[in-house]
């Protein structure tokens, strides 16, 4: 007996809106957030690929990012979703906490050396610089180096989480949690590497 197995619905208008109204199946939605995330970072490979990155795109710029990030929210953390999930949070955070976000890195560099320096940020950062290389990491998502990428978000992560621990109003918990998404990430970066992040 051949049993047949459906294949994952490709997420055109339908799968927007019911993520939109919350009805969606679970499963479709994680298939359909790890292709939007593997064609983000692997580009199209044809032109059906091409008009749903656009579609994305423009979703992404109508109603904001955090609608596609959504979708890779529960991803495991060693996938390319799970990894935009990470870099998506990073830069949401930055966003939100621009001047805590440079007294972190600031606290954690001196702890951190070799991972400022793949970082990137200039000395001293402020909250401009440190806006400056989120962007750069996820602008750096499409494209041949996505590795460098994130080998750069997670040196970053590094940073700020030991800085967090550093400093007096520091939450120790919170800071544990940035260090494990650089472990994440740098997880993703050797596996990207290795031709095994999917």
């Amino acid at each position: 007996m051949t049993e047949r197995f459906n294949k994952p619905a490709l997420p055109g208008a339908e799968l927007f809106e019911a993520q939109a109204d919350g009805t969606s199946d679970p499963a479709e939605m994680a298939a359909a957030g790890h292709r939007i995330a593997n064609l983000l970072v692997r580009g199209p490979r044809n032109e059906a690929d091409k008009g749903l990155v656009d579609r994305v795109l423009h979703l992404a710029d109508a109603e904001g990012l955090g609608v596609i990030a959504d979708l890779w929210s529960h991803a495991a953390a060693d996938t390319v979703a799970g990894s935009l999930w990470r870099l998506y949070l990073l830069r949401t955070w930055v966003y939100r906490s621009p001047q805590q976000a440079a007294r972190e890195y600031a606290a954690g560099k001196a702890f951190a050396p070799v991972h400022e320096v793949l970082a990137g940020v200039v000395d001293p950062p402020g909250p401009d610089e440190v806006m400056s290389l989120v962007d750069t990491c996820v602008r750096g998502v499409v494209g041949e180096d996505f590795d460098v990428t994130l080998d750069r978000a997670a040196a970053f992560a590094h940073i700020v989480g030991v800085g967090r621990a550093q400093l007096e109003t520091g939450d120790p918990h919170s800071a544990a949690k940035l260090v494990d998404t650089a472990m994440h990430l740098r997880r993703c970066a050797e596996l990207e590497r290795a031709a095994r992040l999917h």
